[in-house]
């Protein structure tokens, strides 16, 4: 990670953390002393890491990022002054990847940094399987339906309709899905 975008109220601890950042060796850092301003340099700067401090943040944090995290997908940290399930629940749900107390100490920075940037990339490609496996089980689902539809309409077998699906995307050059479809709209 190269550049980092740091989001708190309080001016020093904007310092401080700018300060143990530069020592992991961040070339950019990015700062925001208020929500609306840390989405907007979210949006125009592209941020690889978000730390956002909610102790100075009021009820916007959760907002802010849910909105960051929606629009760039990358891993962001809270701050806080302490813990509490609440907090550590509607920063799940937010999507935060990881909570340090302050004052954050520069050997928790960078294996907290660490751990949100893997689980941010997990769950990305997490979220990627999930999607193609969805879209495996629709095209098996219309595949089954057009042969069905083969099999009340043309007197064949399981085997001979999924054959018959098979050749004509063979012969086509189409998908087996883009096959089953075709029948299912033509009702043949």
């Amino acid at each position: 990670m190269k550049n980092v975008l740091v989001c708190s109220a309080d001016s020093n601890e904007r310092g401080r953390l700018k300060i143990k950042l530069n020592g992991l060796g961040f070339a950019e850092i990015m700062e925001s002393g208020d929500a609306s301003m840390a989405i907007s340099i979210a949006y125009d700067r592209l941020p690889e890491l978000a730390l956002i401090d909610i102790s100075s943040m009021g009820k916007e944090w959760s907002a802010t990022i849910s909105s960051i995290r929606a629009h760039l997908k990358i891993p962001v940290i809270i701050l806080g002054m302490s813990f509490s399930p609440e907090i550590l629940n509607e920063a799940l749900r937010a999507g935060a990847g990881g909570f340090l107390i302050k004052p954050v100490r520069e050997e928790e920075l960078w294996p907290a940094i660490e751990l949100a940037s893997v689980h941010d990339h997990e769950v990305g490609e997490l979220k990627e399987q999930l999607a193609e496996l969805k879209g495996a089980l629709e095209s098996r689902k219309i595949i089954e339906k057009a042969k069905g539809m083969l099999m009340r309409n043309s007197g064949l077998s399981e085997p001979e309709a999924f054959r018959k699906i098979r050749k004509l995307a063979m012969d086509k050059r189409k998908t087996l899905k883009e096959i089953a479809e075709a029948i299912l709209l033509t009702g043949s």
